[in-house]
């Protein structure tokens, strides 16, 4: 018996089976449960997300011999013929090489016989943008007012090339790309049923490479099955792909955290001695801290996975404006590879360019060290130009130290600037305590980044002379599950200002009153409302108004 590939033989044949296009099947399932089915359908979308596949079952659904249902039963003579391939009223046509006006005029002529064995003549063409002009016209009517017995499906990849006249004249479906996710989930789903061993990171891989083409995962997903001798084992994945394994980024993510230059050099010469693609790890790199910045500002948007608490825990590991820096060299840096003598080079300084503007962690002692270790030599090399990118801060205003290397000791560490804050600050500070105004104490402490999000967002419950209990939402659970752990850094800033020690205490719960980030939120709209007043009973504004009948862009008011 000859083997079939996974694409042939998991090809979906009900629309229940069919993966990632729940959009269309809803309202095709619509219309043909209802009856409501129009003569044309246009399907959209890139290769391999299954355009001919929900053809086929459209075909079913209208000529399956037990009624028109979105549920063809699939063991009838109809239903079975098509899935074979050899149903006479069902036509598939390639418009890339029958795309003449010709070919068009046979098959309208042909179109107003009635059907051989089925309810529906469906002519099915694929890459219909590649028809000529003339061919296009010769089926414009035909398109309009087709005979009651024919419904025509098109399916194109580049909708744009296709004349409106036709467009309008369709009714139009376009077909998502598969999302890695969903495509890693249905090859684990081919896998078991096969009883193939994998790795799930070979999977992942794949659906990466598939680029959103089920059909292409699925044709690599069998070329890895050959290529590993019946198992799917990363890799072997990374091999053939060329790509860069997880293994690799995540070593990245260790140096650039342990402000190590060897390791990330050898990382560099890992990947060089098996000739994988500098660009493709440079992508890989940047795609990977998009999802640790997303679990820092959003992680609601990050789905429930194997990575998920890696994800969470790499979030803490570093500052989320470096973040932001280090994403922009890794693109900027891919663009820039064919410029460098070669990729190896490229890539090593395109790391090294990440160590060196990485913000500094400056020692206990209060004052920046003169040099920097190289990265587990024990030598120093002169302090990277970091300051460069440092938020610029006045004598004696208080920074925050980044939020990187062991969360246990960040907020432990003091710069230069922090070393002596003026008593006058710390008296407002304690001032706005004993009146439990969170707000003015949030603002005067100085804390930024995610750990500010968490105290802008926390509501002042109640205090005791060591205690403070905040109250944060329910919705801003997730700020707290970032930063509890630099928590003490918040406690160690207010017990300095104090002058005695205090435990912060977060619940979660119902906000009574208003927290910080409610309060400058209402404060920048009454503030946009003054600014807006103020335009319109501006003269000048006023004359434009009378003079050209002009309105005001409230939009574009902008505060600075």
């Amino acid at each position: 018996m000859s083997y079939q590939v996974l694409a042939r033989k998991w090809r979906p044949k009900s629309f229940e089976t069919l993966v990632g296009q729940e959009h269309v099947v809803r309202a095709l399932t619509h219309a043909l449960n209802t009856g409501r089915l129009h003569h044309a359908w246009l399907f959209t979308g890139t290769r391999g997300v299954g355009k001919t596949t929900i053809s086929r079952i459209l075909a079913k659904a209208l000529n399956c011999e037990k009624g028109v249902s979105a549920q063809p039963c699939g063991e009838c003579e109809t239903c079975r013929a098509i899935d074979a391939d050899r149903f006479p009223d069902y036509v598939e046509m390639d418009a890339a090489s029958n795309r003449g006006v010709d070919d068009m005029v046979s098959l309208l002529e042909r179109a107003v016989y009635a059907p051989v064995a089925g309810r529906y003549k469906v002519y099915m063409i694929d890459e219909v943008h590649q028809l000529t002009g003339h061919a296009f016209n010769a089926m414009l009517k035909t398109l309009e007012e087709p005979p009651e017995h024919v419904k025509f499906i098109l399916a194109t990849t580049d909708p744009q090339k296709i004349p409106v006249t036709v467009l309008s004249r369709c009714l139009q479906f376009n077909l998502k790309q598969m999302p890695p996710g969903r495509t890693t989930e249905h090859l684990t789903h081919i896998l078991e049923s096969e009883a193939i061993p994998f790795e799930p990171g070979a999977l992942r891989h794949i659906a990466r490479a598939g680029n959103g083409s089920m059909r292409d995962s699925l044709s690599l997903l069998d070329q890895a099955i050959a290529h590993g001798a019946g198992q799917v084992l990363e890799a072997q994945v990374t091999d053939m792909l060329g790509t860069v394994g997880e293994d690799h980024l995540h070593a990245i993510l260790d140096a650039l955290a342990a402000e190590s230059a060897d390791a990330l050099v050898a990382v560099a010469d890992g990947m060089e001695a098996r000739s994988l693609s500098f660009e493709a790890a440079l992508q890989a790199l940047a795609s990977l801290l998009m999802r640790i910045a997303l679990v820092q500002f959003a992680p609601a948007a990050i789905p429930e996975s194997e990575d998920r608490d890696w994800l969470l825990a790499q979030a803490q590991r570093f500052d989320a404006e470096y973040l932001q820096l280090a994403y922009q060299i890794a693109i900027h840096s891919r663009d820039e590879l064919p410029l460098a003598p070669d990729e190896y080079t490229g890539f090593v300084m395109s790391l090294l360019r990440m160590l060196a503007f990485k913000p500094e962690q400056p020692s206990a002692s209060g004052s920046a060290p003169p040099t920097k270790p190289s990265g587990g030599t024990g030598k120093a090399h002169p302090l990277p130009p970091s300051t460069m990118l440092a938020k610029q801060a006045p004598a004696g205003a208080v920074r925050e130290p980044p939020l990187q290397g062991n969360a246990g000791t960040a907020g432990a560490v003091k710069t230069e600037a922090n070393t002596a804050v003026p008593d006058a600050h710390n008296s407002a500070i304690s001032a706005a305590f004993a009146h439990g105004d969170w707000r003015e104490v949030v603002r005067m402490l100085g804390i930024t980044g995610m750990v500010r999000e968490l105290a802008q967002n926390c509501e002042w419950a109640d205090c005791t002379e060591n205690r403070l209990n905040l109250r944060l939402s329910e919705a801003h659970r997730h700020l707290y599950d970032i930063n509890r752990n630099h928590i003490p850094r918040v406690e160690s800033e207010l017990a300095r200002a104090l002058g005695r020690p205090i435990k912060l205490n977060i619940e979660i719960g119902s906000i009574s009153g208003q927290t910080p980030a409610q309060k400058d939120a209402l404060e920048r709209i009454e503030r946009r409302a003054q600014a807006i007043s103020a335009l319109e009973s501006h003269p000048f504004v006023q004359e434009l108004i009378e003079r050209f009948d002009a309105t005001l862009n409230e939009e574009t008011v902008k505060l600075l």
